[in-house]
């Protein structure tokens, strides 16, 4: 049976990583996945102050997977508010289910 989840995306920039997942960590999330990505966004401008179009390594998207919604909104609030006005980045949050995963079902599953 699948437990039901959210999942928080988090797209900023790579300068961000232990920052972000600091902050991931002390809301109490039991993990995250991180993935390097690229593209353009409205900002279209780093915090170096050059413009970028599309490299690979400027930006990383955190995927992290909360029991509800109210830790997935914790950890965007913090995320949004201490880093978005001055690095770009998106926050949205999915509806998932969790099929598999015994740090986050437990012992017995989900």
């Amino acid at each position: 049976m699948a437990k039901p989840a959210k999942k928080l995306v988090i797209i900023t920039e790579k300068i961000l990583l232990k920052k972000v997942a600091q902050i991931i960590e002390e809301a109490g999330a039991t993990g995250y996945t991180v993935l390097e990505t690229g593209g353009k966004g409205s900002r279209n401008v780093r915090s170096s102050g050059q413009p970028n179009v599309s490299d690979t390594q400027a930006n990383i998207k955190f995927e992290v997977l909360t029991p509800d919604r109210d830790m997935a909104e914790n950890i965007a609030d913090q995320v949004g508010v201490k880093f978005f006005l001055n690095y770009a980045g998106m926050i949205y949050i999915c509806d998932a289910e969790v099929l598999y995963g015994h740090s986050f079902c437990g012992p017995d599953g989900c």
